[in-house]
């Protein structure tokens, strides 16, 4: 019914930038909060930020400064600017994000996950 598909991934060196974008489709009513995680190797999955439809966004206190996260209601798409990226950033990033979606005449609420996008980032 909904899905997010996430892109903007790669090799990128210390120092660099990237930007994730990560677009939802469906026959979606309103998608409250996007949100960024990350998983490295062998460690726990992370939030890395957050956004609400309002614009309102919070991030990770270690990222702070080096990444923004922004979005286009209209395309229901949200960005992951990444800058002075650094060799611990290397990670897989996933795409999250509450949707309020139509199945016939109802409205259903549901929590959804994109497939990832791996950001491997070489000293």
């Amino acid at each position: 019914q909904v899905q997010l598909v996430e892109s903007g991934g790669g090799l990128v060196q210390a120092g660099g930038s990237l930007r994730l974008s990560c677009a939802a489709s469906g026959r979606i009513y309103s998608i409250p909060v996007m949100r960024w995680y990350r998983q490295a190797p062998g460690k726990q999955r992370e939030l890395v930020a957050a956004i609400t439809s309002g614009g309102s966004t919070s991030y990770a206190d270690s990222l702070k400064g080096r990444f923004t996260i922004s979005r286009d209601n209209a395309k229901n798409t949200v960005y992951l600017q990444m800058n002075s990226l650094k060799p611990e950033d290397t990670a897989v990033y996933y795409c999250n994000a509450d949707v309020a979606y139509w199945r016939g005449l109802s409205r259903y609420t549901n929590d959804y996950w994109g497939q990832g996008t791996q950001v491997t980032v070489s000293s």
